[in-house]
This record gives C-alpha cells, sequence and structure tokens, in this order.
C-alpha cells in the first residue's frame, strides 16, 4: 500500500508538525508500508544541506537523509526551489529527487492514503 505524506511546514518552525510527519514516515516504512514524500512550500529546507537544528532540536535533515538512504522515494518542488524556504535559490542535496506538480498529482492518484503536514 503506498502512503505519500505531503509536508508544507518549516522544518524548525517552533511546532513539531515537521518531526511528527518524519516520525510517522519511518514508523510506516519500518513496518513494511509503501512510503513517498513530497516536500513543498517551506519544507524544502529540508532537502538542503545548511540548516542548523537549534540546539535540543532533532535534526530533521539527517532524518530525511535517513529515509531516502533506506529507500524511501522523497521529491521536492521545483517551483518552490526559488520560492520557499529560509534558504531560497539553495540547491536540493543528493537523493531529494527535484520534481513537479504534475509528479505531486501522479503520486496523489497512485496512493492509497494521502496526509498533509
Amino acid at each position: 500500500m503506498a502512503i505519500l505524506l505531503i509536508l508544507n511546514h518549516q522544518p524548525y518552525d517552533g511546532s513539531d508538525v515537521t518531526w511528527n510527519a518524519l516520525r510517522l514516515a519511518q514508523r510506516l516504512h519500518e513496518d513494511g508500508s509503501e512510503v513517498r514524500i513530497f516536500l513543498m512550500n517551506d519544507s524544502v529546507d529540508l532537502a538542503r544541506d545548511g540548516i542548523t537544528p537549534p540546539e535540543g532540536t532533532e535534526d530533521m535533515v539527517k532524518m530525511l537523509k535517513t529515509l531516502i538512504a533506506s529507500g524511501v522515494p522523497v521529491k521536492v518542488c521545483g517551483t518552490c526551489q526559488n520560492r520557499c524556504g529560509v534558504l531560497k535559490g539553495q540547491p536540493y542535496y543528493e537523493g531529494a529527487q527535484f520534481s513537479t506538480m504534475a509528479e505531486c498529482s501522479e503520486w496523489v492518484r497512485s496512493s492509497e492514503k494521502v496526509l498533509t503536514f
């Protein structure tokens, strides 16, 4: 069963929204679900090196890289690269796939469940 998680929030916005989304993705993957992650809006900073987590906070970039290394596909909005996040215009790191809204639409249509954060 394919489960798509669409993330929108800035990684370190003072809430646990993004952290909980990544924790859920990890748990679903460990439990054998096919997990897909699409980053848009300010969540695209998760796909960039250079974000330093605040003291005492989980490194969410590292969490996402671990998911990618374990086989979870991560696509990142191409339009958002220059429009969103603290690091506007910065490239995405290797493993985070530069993507389009058309690909997000395909993932939505081909997933059994879609969760947004």
